[in-house]
Order: C-alpha cells, then structure tokens, then sequence
C-alpha cells in the first residue's frame, strides 16, 4: 500500500540524507517507529530508513483488535499514525532502502539503493520479517497472474471468483476472512487437520458460509493458462494417503508465515533458530556493541505487534545508554578510513 507524503516530504529526499547520525534504525513498522520516537525523545536526533514497504506487514493487515487503546483499526492506518507521531518527535525518515550495512568498525556505515551513503554511531534493527513462500516453479510462474502473498493488496481483483488460501495460522485464517469481502467462494488448504490460528479467528472463519476447508494437504503445482498467464486451478496431494486432487481456483494466496529479514547482517550479527538475530537475553544487544535489533527480526516466539513495539522502546533506550558510556558524540568520522566506500 503506498502511504500518502509526509509533510516534509523534501526532506525525506537522498539529497537530503546527513552523512552522518548518532543512531541509525533500519526498517519502519511498530518497532523502527517506536524506537524513532524513544531516540527522538532522548535527543539522538535518528535517521529512519523506511526499507522496500514502508510500515512494515501491519500495511498489509485489515483488522487490528489487539492494539491497546484501539477496538479495532485498520493496520494501514495504525502504520500512518505511527510515522506520523516519529515525525513529530523529530525523527528524519527517509524513503530508501539499506542495501549493504558495514558493522566492521565503527561509525557502522550503510548504503542505500537511491546511493547515498551514511554514518552511523548506533545502529537499531528493525527489518521485520518477509513473506515465505512455497517454493514451487509452478508458484515462481505464476506470481502475480494469480499467485499473491497480499489479499489485502489483491483481494479486489478476485471479485466473485474462487480463490484458494494456504496456511493454518492467524495470517491465512485472516487473509481468508478478508477474502469472503470479493470472492463467491475461499477454499482454505492445511496441511494439517487443526489450525494453529487463534479461537476467535478460527470461530468465525468456521461460521463463514463463503469459507471451505481441505484439511491434511499441501499445493504439489499451481496450474493454469498461458496466453494470457492465469490460475486456474491447483493440484494438492493428501499428507495422509498421497492421493491427489485438483481444486478449481482464480487466485491462490499464499499464507505459511513469515521469515526474518536478516540478509543485511548474515556472517556479521549472532543468528539463531533460523536467521532470527540473537540478542542478549532481557535487551536489545546483539553481538556487536552498538547494533541493537528489534521485532519480529529477532522474535520467534510472540511476533506481536505490541512486543515489536515494546523492543522497538527497549532499542532506543540501550542505544540511548550504550552511546552515554561510550561517548560517541562529537567523533563521527572517526573510524571512516578503515571503511571502504
């Protein structure tokens, strides 16, 4: 979803970009955003690169009941508050992407697409988590003709078609509820024969009349035309007997979770269980001193929008604290020649 621009749009430009901040968080969404309010907050004067979806996967989630002080909101909307109150706190966020991330030495040093390059003496990590997919060349074909890991994004073009859900978790539970507002008819695959979504979601995914489920079988080819290319129909196969079955379907969504959006710092950063990037139990300190790390980056277990931000308030204060004892201010460029450009 694009978001509407900032106010001070110009400044958000890479011309704009300062070569240098004392803290640097990589990634928008609740826990960048928070965390841009804390270091605000605590004078640090940050830089916020938003990355390639800015708002992070709330901008692609429809109901939000579990945020405190909201019934209900729409994710897309709770993104544009939070940015909205980053901004106003003083926080300069920028519409980039960090390609290349040097922890080697400090001031750490990024590299954005757009090919500005900045500084930093701190740095919070806050790239979240990306869409798995289910690695089939049938699905790589048809990405986009019929194949989406977006129903709120895509969910329109399916208006009175058969469309199919993969996933047994709150995501596919959701996306499949979101989907009964277009399609005539949504078939939810599992591979199990329970869900693992919560009761609430799975209560009223059971009581949609729109709503269909496969139990015990996994996609083995998403199938369909060529000319134009479009989904048609998808091959599943039982986990139980091997027998295989095809399902008619316009459209196929796929919902199995999600994994962290950890390249920029793979064989530099401690991973864990994963990709997660492992931080010191109780904090927000990875294993290099002044990087800190922060959501569903570096969470396996809760993956809450509410934790994000919560860790996204513990980074700012260990970065605030880590930069007081380390008497970072004043010396930005102090380490620049032993970095390449």
């Amino acid at each position: 979803m694009s978001q509407p621009a900032p106010e001070n749009a110009s400044e958000t430009t890479p011309a704009a970009l300062p070569a240098h901040s004392r803290v640097l968080i990589v990634g928008s969404g609740p826990a960048g955003y928070t965390a841009a309010v804390y270091a605000s907050r605590a004078m640090l004067s940050p830089v916020l690169i938003q990355g390639m979806q800015p708002g992070g996967q709330l901008t692609i989630t429809t109901e939000v009941e579990n945020w405190p002080g909201e019934t209900e909101i729409q994710g897309p909307d709770l993104m544009v508050k939070m940015e909205a109150h980053a901004r106003a706190m003083g926080a300069r966020i920028f519409i980039d992407t960090v390609t290349k991330l040097d922890l080697k030495a400090r001031p750490f040093v990024a590299h954005l697409d757009s090919g500005a390059r900045i500084t930093a003496d701190a740095v919070i990590l806050a790239t979240g988590a990306q869409a798995r997919w289910l690695e089939l060349p049938s699905e790589e074909k048809f990405k986009g003709f019929g194949v989406s890991a977006c129903a709120t994004c895509d969910g329109f073009f399916y208006r009175g078609r058969e469309v199919m859900v993969i996933g047994g978790g709150n995501t596919a539970v959701e996306e499949a509820l979101f989907l009964t507002n277009f399609a005539s008819k949504v078939t939810l695959v599992h591979r199990r024969d329970s869900l693992r979504a919560e009761k609430i979601l799975q209560e009223r995914l059971f009581k949609n009349p729109k709503v269909s489920v496969i139990w015990d079988h996994e996609v083995v080819e998403v199938q369909g035309d060529e000319a134009p290319l479009g989904v048609t129909q998808v091959l599943l196969r039982s986990t139980k007997t091997g027998a295989e079955q095809t399902v008619p379907a316009d459209g196929v969504f796929v919902a199995i979770g999600h994994a962290p959006a950890s390249e920029l710092v793979a064989g530099q950063l401690e991973l864990h269980h994963g990709g997660y990037v492992k931080v010191e139990p109780g904090s927000t300190r990875t294993s290099i001193p002044g990087v800190f790390a922060a959501g569903d980056l570096t969470d396996h277990i809760y993956r809450q929008a509410v934790t994000s931000a919560g860790m996204g308030c513990m980074a700012a204060l260990d970065a605030e604290r880590w930069l007081a004892d380390h008497d970072m201010a004043g010396a930005p460029d102090r380490h620049a020649a032993e970095i390449p450009a």
